[in-house]
């Protein structure tokens, strides 16, 4: 777990913290949507920890790499592994948990989500994803192994019609990652009815 001592956590965003009681803020979207990287900067901002569910498989693993376990044992027993990750560590929030992009596929996982937590769905479009996951090898993406153009259509086309079961939706496209964090803070903040400075200037 991360959780900066230095980052300014604003009123409205303890408030919003406070809201959340125990849930956590789960982050779902495709590799390369930005689920660790804005993560950890809205765990920042919110004063929560932050947890990268596939690390945590890896740690639990003794430090095997995601890639390694698909090859060495499947995709079916990494599934399997990565729902008993994601369901322990939802019983220890609030924090701000990122997924895999094959997570939100389980159905008891999706289950455990809504039961636990806020889930935000960070949707990008085809060229952003891309962009990003030519800046890494696919030997590290085991989901985009032989053509990565063709694998991400087919993986938008199967999983966005259930990502969009998510609380939440927030484009990430090719801006500052603070603009996108402070639109997620923006949803969370009038699901959970948390009044931000502007809206209690107005009245």
């Amino acid at each position: 777990m991360e959780i900066s001592e230095h980052s300014a956590i604003a009123p409205h965003e303890g408030a919003l913290a406070a809201a959340l009681g125990r849930r956590s803020v789960v982050l779902i979207g495709m590799m390369g949507a930005g689920k660790s990287s804005i993560g950890r900067r809205l765990a920042q901002r919110l004063g929560l920890p932050f947890v990268d569910a596939d690390a945590e498989i890896e740690a639990a693993h003794a430090g095997v790499t995601i890639a390694e376990i698909f090859a060495s044992y499947g995709e079916p027993y990494f599934r399997s592994g990565e729902q008993r990750v994601i369901a322990r560590l939802l019983d220890s929030g609030p924090q701000v948990l990122a997924t895999g992009g094959g997570a939100y596929m389980n159905a008891e996982t999706r289950a455990a989500i809504a039961q636990k937590g806020i889930s935000v769905w960070l949707k990008a479009d085809f060229e952003v994803l891309m962009k990003r996951v030519k800046r890494r090898s696919t030997a590290d993406r085991p989901m985009l192994q032989g053509d990565p153009a063709q694998r991400i259509r087919h993986l938008m086309d199967e999983r966005y019609p259930v990502y969009a079961q998510a609380d939440m939706t927030v484009m990430s496209r090719d801006v500052a990652h603070e603009t996108i964090v402070s639109e997620i803070i923006a949803e969370l903040a009038a699901r959970l009815g948390i009044a931000r400075p502007s809206d209690e200037a107005a009245e």
